[in-house]
């Protein structure tokens, strides 16, 4: 199958009903279950307040089929007193894999972190991902030695 032009942009109310499939698939690689409700909260808050919460991308082929999503949220780095942004979801559908939609969607990112005067654009992935660390190797990121930690505060 040839490839086609991808785009990205900032997704809106218009491409929730094709985002949500996306985010669920990016769930269920992570072994994890989130309402459908809680999901879509998360991608109308982003939508609603980009300059405050963050930005959800979409990544569509040439024929407008969502082909992935990324979502950056905007946060601050006291060691350098600079704002960040956190690249929290990276996800492309099967069917896009390497065709350089996860690098399209990456570059994206960093343009909306670069316009926001943000220093840099920060994430994580799991150890045992290794298509995506590779993704990450051949773009040039850089791999932190620092450790990540979570303390849930709800019960």
């Amino acid at each position: 199958m040839p490839d086609t032009p991808h785009t990205v942009v900032a997704a809106g109310e218009q491409d929730l009903e094709e985002l949500l499939p996306l985010m669920r698939a990016y769930c269920d690689f992570y072994d994890t279950r989130p309402l459908d409700a809680s999901l879509q909260e998360l991608a109308r808050a982003l939508i609603s307040d980009p300059a405050m919460e963050g930005v959800q991308l979409i990544a569509r082929d040439g024929a407008g089929v969502a082909a992935g999503f990324a979502s950056v949220f905007w946060s601050w780095d006291t060691t350098e007193g600079a704002r960040i942004g956190i690249m929290n979801d990276l996800f492309v559908a099967p069917a896009s894999r390497g065709r350089g939609v996860a690098e399209l969607l990456i570059q994206a990112c960093a343009e909306r972190c670069a316009a926001r005067g943000a220093a840099r654009l920060d994430w994580q992935t799991a150890p045992g991902n290794a298509r995506a660390q590779a993704v990450y190797d051949r773009i040039g990121a850089v791999r932190e030695p620092w450790l990540s930690f979570s303390l849930p505060v709800r019960g």
